[in-house]
């Protein structure tokens, strides 16, 4: 009996040991993926936002001419291009269960260039120096808040339906405020989002934890981890860049 007692802890053992390793391997392949996403936008942004700062003081641009640039930011293609990620963060929400998982990533990465096409004013709006240190402060955040969410044995599954209240709330309110052009409800939006996107990145890392746990026993369950781990990628990638976004507004410096 000692001996079988002896088997049965090794084997717990064993099985603990390879769900921390999935685990491990799974939030890695996450957070890379995330990360690509992250400079595929900042690139984007970054070489057409110095074109579109070009052409507001006048000067040569480089890599988009004058007539581009009229299109995208003077021109009904403007709101096309400011709506987009949301339209596309639907579509890929209603078919991602269609896609193959390199079609997913794919997609992913199309989303990223897109956003990055459609934030690319800030470089115009705001200085560069201030652009850097908002993302360092950013980064910072956001790394503590997905390490307390992955850590915590605290349930924060119930705060759900609270964040997504609120995240409609500031979606809502930034449309209207597109027409209103009020300071103060863009600075009430952006000190709401920056505490409704700081919950998210704890509950998002959680619940990506927590989805990866159920389905890995799971028939086809390594297929399904891997179209999830695209998923989340994209959840916490959204919330890294609203929460940039929204400590921008608060705190940059404009030109």
């Amino acid at each position: 009996m000692a001996e079988f007692d002896t088997v049965r802890r090794a084997g717990a053992g064993v099985r603990t040991a390879e769900i921390d390793a999935g685990l491990r391997a799974h939030m890695n392949k996450v957070y890379g993926l995330m990360s690509v996403g992250l400079i595929v936008t900042g690139i984007v942004s970054y070489f057409v936002g110095m074109d579109l700062s070009a052409a507001v003081n006048g000067e040569p641009t480089r890599f988009l001419s004058y007539g581009v640039i009229n299109a995208m930011f003077s021109s009904p293609l403007m709101y096309l291009i400011m709506f987009a990620p949301l339209i596309m963060v639907f579509m890929f929400g209603a078919a991602v269960n269609r896609m193959s998982q390199s079609g997913a990533q794919m997609f992913f990465y199309a989303f990223a260039a897109v956003m990055g096409l459609s934030i690319s004013s800030i470089f115009v709006v705001y200085t560069g120096f201030s652009i850097a240190q908002t993302f360092f402060v950013t980064a910072i955040a956001f790394a503590s808040l997905s390490l307390w969410g992955y850590t915590t044995k605290k349930d924060i599954s119930g705060w759900g339906s609270f964040l997504f209240m609120g995240l409609v709330g500031i979606i809502v309110a930034s449309i209207v405020n597109i027409f209103l052009q009020s300071s103060a409800v863009m600075f009430a939006v952006s000190a709401l989002g920056v505490l409704i996107f700081a919950g998210l990145t704890a509950y998002d890392t959680q619940k990506i934890k927590n989805q990866y746990l159920q389905v890995r026993t799971q028939p086809n369950g390594e297929a399904m981890a891997g179209k999830m781990a695209v998923y989340g990628a994209l959840s916490l990638y959204l919330d890294f860049i609203n929460l940039f976004l929204m400590l921008l507004r608060l705190f940059g410096n404009r030109n």
